[in-house]
């Protein structure tokens, strides 16, 4: 595992104080009682940001979060809902980022490439003290999403949440009989020892996380064994688990004592019914998955073995319970069983048959674009460059008349894309990147893997569409297609946020011609989150010239 390991003068953004921090005094507990339901909002809604003292693994620290809490409360919004959410930028704790932005992972923004929340890409961040209200739809999108700071590596520190569209119709609504708020599932890292994720961006060791979280709960080596995430279900009853990756950096194989899944959606997209009994998920990446209560009335562990770190079950670490209605509430002694039906991930396949654009084979699409990640000199880079933030979003430089790619910063690492082609993206991977597999997220789109990890033979009859696929090992060269029919520009980095912090991302600059649709919508706070002293907002105050597209 390669623990993302850096010197002080390399750092792109630093902090040297560190967070309030203790060890957890009350009393410890052995038992794990009924969980609360998790907090619910709706998609119009305020979202403060704030700091806040918290111990879900037993050990206090100062966190960044949504609502107050962690994760995030729950976004249950109903297809063709839109989404007005207010934003309020409350942070207090110097130790750590005051500035934020909240990007919606998986949600396309047709059009409203403005509110996809990604600092100095398509917004400047919204500054302490500050609101921003981001207005969307989400078009005939439904299925399992999240919501996650997108500036530095602030969603490490706790502003991460569930966003879930349910789907009335949903083809496979058949399958189960359970599918609400309490059976969301969140898998995340915690870092305890003992700072903000400003401060670990800084020091010169390895950092790895300390405990797994599961629904906000877990226990750490050594600590107190307090209360874990408790998942209720009745015997006989069949429950979609919409299971949501939202860690920093470690992958987890999830599994459940006794039972098997049925993976039903991968990133908002229905799939063919899929059985397994381990299903590997990493960073930003979601499942929804059906699984049968049909076993004895007792406790059974549900784990979350990471890929790195603290690979242990002793004492409940990385596990949550289910928990059948009439068994005690006490921690499970079951046990885990053999693997019989392992997850491929070249055998998952949409429900809906979706054309895979463009000549059925590799290296005929209108644009093909190999991206080739390495490490140099304590840096990720894509084909040999670094990305680092420009001093202006790129959505305002093209809002404001950068005409060609060579003008839009930062230089190297945006991609012009012309409108209405079919694009190709391969990644190649050569061993060069450490700290693999690294789950790559390509925003405003899902896009066709028409070659997985693994997998050296194409499919362009059947494959999964998604937005987020891990590169594999080295040897591999997973392989993705999408159509350029989104305009704006679109991060497109590693979900291992700390990797992301230092370059390992580009921008693919899409259908500059269509701009002006999105400039029609961009309200004027928009523009006034940036200083007034920079360059393109002292030149264009409140003003685009659209002219450039046309």
């Amino acid at each position: 595992m390669f623990l993302h390991t850096v010197l002080a003068g390399c750092l792109l953004a630093s902090s040297h104080a560190v967070s309030v921090s203790s060890e957890y005094n009350s009393e410890l507990l052995q038992r794990s009682p009924p969980s609360a339901p998790p907090s619910v909002i709706e998609p119009v809604t305020e979202l403060p940001i704030v700091n806040r003292l918290i111990a879900p693994d037993g050990f206090e620290r100062s966190a960044t979060l949504a609502g107050g809490i962690f994760p995030g409360p729950l976004i249950k919004a109903q297809k063709h809902d839109i989404f007005s959410i207010n934003v309020v930028n409350r942070l207090r704790n110097k130790d750590m980022d005051l500035s934020t932005s909240v990007h919606w992972h998986g949600i396309y923004q047709q059009n409203t490439n403005w509110a996809d929340g990604t600092s100095f890409v398509t917004q400047c961040p919204i500054p302490q003290n500050r609101s921003f209200l981001y207005q969307f739809s989400a078009l005939n999108q439904t299925g399992t999403y999240w919501y996650h700071s997108h500036f530095s590596t602030q969603y490490c520190d706790g502003l991460r949440g569930p966003l879930v569209i349910y789907d009335p119709d949903d083809p496979h609504k058949d399958l189960y009989d359970v599918d609400d708020e309490s059976t969301v599932l969140t898998i995340s890292d915690w870092y305890e020892y003992h700072d903000p994720t400003s401060v670990l961006n800084s020091i010169i060791k390895p950092v790895t996380d300390n405990s797994t979280l599961i629904n906000g709960l877990g226990r750490y080596p050594g600590g107190p064994m307090s209360p874990l995430s408790v998942i209720n279900v009745e015997q006989g009853k069949r429950y979609r688990f919409r299971i949501l990756g939202l860690s920093c950096e470690p992958s987890y194989n999830f599994t459940i004592d006794g039972h098997i899944m049925t993976i039903i959606e991968a990133d908002g997209v229905e799939t063919v019914p899929e059985t397994v009994d381990v299903l590997p998920v990493y960073a930003a990446q979601r499942y929804s998955v059906v699984v049968h209560a049909n076993q004895a009335v007792a406790n059974y562990w549900a784990r979350a073995l990471p890929s790195h770190g603290n690979q242990s079950f002793v004492d409940g670490l990385n596990q949550a319970i289910l928990r059948y209605k009439g068994a005690p509430e006490e921690d499970p002694i079951s046990s885990a069983g053999p693997r019989v039906l392992p997850f491929n991930e070249a055998n998952l396949a949409p429900l809906m048959n979706i054309p895979v654009p463009g000549v059925p084979e590799i290296g005929k699409a209108d644009i093909n674009i190999n991206l080739v990640a390495s490490f140099r000199s304590g840096f990720f880079m894509i084909n040999n460059i670094s990305y680092h933030n420009p001093p202006t979003p790129v959505l305002l430089q093209m809002l404001s008349g950068a005409q060609h790619p060579s003008d839009l910063l930062p230089i190297g690492s945006v991609y012009e894309l012309p409108s209405n082609k079919v694009v190709e993206i391969a990644l190649p991977n050569t061993g060069a990147a450490p700290g693999g597999p690294h789950p790559m997220h390509l925003h405003g789109h899902k896009f066709a893997v028409v070659r997985v990890a693994g997998n050296s033979t194409p499919n362009f009859v059947n494959p999964m569409w998604r937005d987020t696929v891990n590169m594999g090992i080295e040897g591999d060269n997973v392989t993705f297609r999408f159509v350029t029919d989104n305009a704006g520009p679109w991060f497109f980095h590693c979900h291992i946020d700390f990797h992301l912090y230092y370059g390992f991302a580009t921008v693919m600059a899409e259908a500059r011609n269509q701009l002006p649709i999105v400039s029609e919508s961009i309200p004027e706070t928009w523009a006034s989150l940036c200083p007034p002293d920079d360059l393109y907002t002292e030149s264009y105050p409140g003003t685009f010239d659209t002219s450039v597209f046309t």
